[in-house]
């Protein structure tokens, strides 16, 4: 098989800042372009998924449904060359999924871009206007001057407007819609959507290379339909966009566990007595739950955690629904992460949600250091399935763009990925205040709420009804094969 038909290079980037050896560290180099692949080097690729499906015993979970939402345009986009965002990181994490055979054991969708009446649910329109006419930019606007002003947040260098981005974000926005749809309508128990998790975005402002709060649209989805969400964030960025979004509400509780160093660390928000609002009248008041962590904490000490502040948040919310966005900038070795965690240690935070048996979606997020981003959002949606325990350390050796990974582990070391681990910075006693500070707050928490569904997010069915009919017509004029692809039976027990 060509291999190289399955390489990809990106648009030309028109993000050119003035002091290119300031961003050199987080530069990388890319593949070289990416050739359409002939249908028998396709199909070539198709059996080794197969082969590897079956030698490593990948077949559906019992019990329970897993379903994979993509959009693979997503993934041709540029935010320019010097900038730490790549989406690139999507085609390395496709890569690992289907070189391990996973797909066959899950539901496949590839979804449609959001509607404008979609995003609007949550965004302002004259937000969204200029997001979908703002002409790209060859620079930052804030280059020549930190203080000036940028409307919206939209141009400057952590937000640039580079070609195709309403299309980008309407894909990522459309991404997340599609797995909270199919948790809503019992076709999935547990619905990933790593193209989504920009968890930075406000009803009308860009921040933190967010545009659009793909989360929050997926939350408003299932708030038609379940009582209580439960939101989880393990970015290594405080998740301030979603948890400003559901403030004043006790339908959605969200606890963030990040990186808190306000002057010099953004978004400089999320610190451990920020609890929601002060006003004990106010239905958010101890619903957003906050765990600030210091450079280079382990994953012995993240599950403990991690587990010590969800498994009270369970017990006392009992949500209906998770949203657990996995933004992989928490791992060690990540371009602006300074955390100590492994893939083993990020992914345990997947395996502990799913103990709760509760419908679950999972998205992306941060994470800046492709090959370890692709690594680990590999590996949890192996832990989704239930075929963690079954896939080699080993990367296959038929894997698109192996090289890229560096070491050919799933679990690289941290004397791998960083030659020397960073100090430690969070003690024992640390920790055990954060946790009994969290427990404390929950106390003032009702036990399973009854809430009352008096506001409840617009309905975008016809809507969505319209989009979709059409969207399958024209699929079905353009590829009459479609609709036998789609029903090929792929990864029941006892076929591979």
């Amino acid at each position: 098989m060509n291999i190289d038909a399955y390489r990809y290079k990106p648009p030309k980037p028109n993000y050119l800042p003035n002091d290119a050896d300031m961003d050199e560290p987080i530069v990388q180099d890319l593949p070289i372009p990416l050739d359409r692949a002939s249908d028998q080097e396709n199909l070539a690729y198709y059996h080794k998924m197969k082969r590897a499906a079956h030698d490593y015993n990948i077949v559906r979970p019992k019990g329970y449904t897993v379903s994979f939402h993509a959009n693979p345009e997503m993934e041709k986009h540029h935010f320019g060359q010097t900038h730490p965002m790549k989406p690139w990181r999507l085609t390395l994490t496709k890569s690992l999924v289907f070189a391990y055979g996973m797909p066959f054991a899950m539901d496949n969708f590839v979804t449609r871009a959001a509607t404008y009446e979609e995003l609007k649910s949550f965004h302002a329109a004259d937000y969204l206007d200029y997001l979908a006419t703002a002409p790209p930019e060859d620079q930052p606007q804030d280059i020549d001057s930190a203080d000036r002003e940028i409307k919206f947040n939209l141009g400057g260098s952590d937000c640039p407007l580079f070609h195709g981005l309403y299309d980008y974000c309407s894909m990522s926005g459309g991404t997340s819609l599609d797995a909270a749809r199919k948790i809503v309508n019992r076709q999935s128990d547990i619905a990933i959507a790593w193209g989504g998790g920009l968890h930075h975005a406000k009803r009308s402002e860009a921040s933190g290379f967010c545009y659009i709060n793909d989360i929050v649209l997926a939350i408003l989805q299932c708030l038609r339909h379940f009582p209580r969400v439960l939101y989880i964030d393990i970015d290594v960025h405080h998740g301030d966009g979603v948890e400003e979004a559901f403030f004043s509400t006790d339908r959605v509780m969200t606890c963030s566990f990040h990186k808190y160093q306000p002057d010099v660390f953004f978004p400089g928000t999320g610190g451990l007595d920020d609890n929601g609002p002060k006003s004990e009248h106010n239905p958010g008041a101890h619903h957003s739950i906050n765990v600030p962590l210091n450079d280079g904490i382990t994953d012995e000490q993240y599950a403990w955690l991690f587990e010590s502040i969800i498994g009270k948040i369970n017990q006392v919310f009992r949500p209906s629904v998770i949203a657990l966005q996995c933004g992989a900038d928490s791992l060690a070795g990540d371009r602006l992460g300074r955390f100590n965690l492994q893939v083993q240690g990020h992914g345990a935070c997947v395996a502990f949600c799913k103990k709760f048996n509760i419908p679950m979606i999972i998205f992306g997020g941060g994470g800046y250091t492709p090959r370890n981003v692709a690594r680990a959002w590999a590996y949890e949606t192996s832990i989704a399935i239930g075929c963690d325990t079954k896939i080699p350390d080993q990367i296959p050796a038929h894997t698109p763009w192996r090289e890229h990974f560096v070491h050919d582990t799933l679990f690289p070391t941290l004397e791998q990925i960083l030659g020397e681990p960073r100090a430690n910075r969070n003690s024992a006693k640390r920790l055990q205040d954060i946790v009994q500070h969290v427990h404390e707050q929950l106390r003032f928490v009702e036990h399973a709420p009854s809430v009352q569904l008096q506001v409840i997010p617009p309905d975008l069915q016809g809507i969505r009804d319209d989009v979709e009919a059409r969207l399958k017509e024209e699929m079905e004029a353009n590829d009459p094969r479609w609709r036998r692809t789609r029903e090929e039976g792929m990864g029941v027990q006892g076929e591979l």
